[in-house]
């Protein structure tokens, strides 16, 4: 893992978003009667997204940890679809010869999943030379979206307006980066808030700063942040991301201004919070979905940087 690979794996994010290809990506697929989605990490939280939507839409739809010991009942009517990156994941390898039937892989590269499988959909997010599932988390999403899409009868996800927002933040980094920076990477760790539809940019954004830097950082749900995460603004040097967006905000921001807690909203102006980033086309809640992790990914890659002395 290399800090400055892992940023300039950032800084290519657009042109790799315009280059991806996802009209016909699932078009070999008909109907099935429910979907089991496969997989670890950054995967299972893009999983996670991809199969609330389905169900939304009217198909029956899970998303489970590969690792799980309690995976559902599959049939061949089923679409089993394993994703990982680097197609070598043990547990979601694991997964599908465990299940034993038919199953798509969702891959960027070779492996024993490709190896394995009936069908292979190819994330195209290019070598991710840093190590760090970056690129290839924002594909996932847009690959799955363009699932829902097929199935469903949505319009495709807007990769062309998630380039452009992308690029907007990279182009103003150098002024938004060091002040979120500051405010965000505290003594006691960086606490990264969405709501439910997003939640994969929550733990997708705690991951990047666990997994460069090493900082202590953690995802929650924007409704349930006040069930299970407030009573560490009362001991602690509190410091948020909001990744704006939910309704359930006004309960949470009333605890963080009580106890005087460091809230950064990104994607939408948030009264009372300490700042606020917006960024091209962040009224498009798939722009967001698309796009907004790149901030956490951005204070990672340069703290690592620092760290790494670099």
């Amino acid at each position: 893992m290399k800090p400055d690979q892992f940023l300039a794996d950032l800084l290519e994010k657009p042109a790799r978003l315009r280059a991806l290809d996802l009209a016909d990506a699932w078009s070999f697929l008909t109907p099935p009667a429910q979907v089991l989605l496969l997989g670890m990490g950054s995967s299972h939280y893009a999983n996670l997204v991809a199969a609330a939507r389905l169900r939304t839409g009217g198909v029956p739809a899970v998303a489970e940890l590969a690792s799980s010991d309690l995976l559902p009942a599959v049939s061949r009517d089923t679409l089993v679809i394993a994703v990982s990156a680097s197609a070598g994941s043990a547990e979601t390898v694991d997964a599908v010869d465990r299940l034993g039937v038919p199953f798509v892989a969702l891959a960027n590269h070779e492996g024993p999943l490709t190896e394995r499988a009936a069908r292979t959909v190819w994330m195209q997010a290019g070598e991710e030379r840093g190590g760090v599932a970056c690129r290839s988390f924002q594909h996932t999403l847009a690959l799955l979206l363009a699932l829902e899409s097929h199935l469903v009868g949505v319009p495709l996800p807007p990769v062309a307006r998630a380039a452009e927002a992308t690029e907007d933040l990279l182009a103003r980094a150098d002024d938004w980066r060091p002040r979120l920076a500051e405010l965000l990477l505290g003594p006691h760790g960086t606490h990264v808030v969405a709501p439910a539809r997003r939640i994969s940019s929550a733990y997708q954004s705690a991951l990047m700063l666990r997994e460069g830097p090493r900082l202590p950082a953690v995802g929650c749900e924007t409704g349930d942040w006040s069930h299970v995460d407030v009573y560490l603004t009362k001991t602690t040097d509190y410091r948020m991301l909001l990744l704006g967006g939910s309704r359930w905000e006004p309960q949470l921001l009333d605890w963080t201004r009580q106890r005087g807690s460091t809230v950064v909203a990104v994607g939408a102006s948030v009264a009372g919070v300490t700042d606020v980033l917006r960024y091209a086309h962040d009224d498009v809640d798939d722009v967001r979905l698309l796009t907004e992790t790149l901030v956490g990914e951005l204070l990672a890659a340069h703290a690592w940087l620092d760290a790494a002395g670099g």
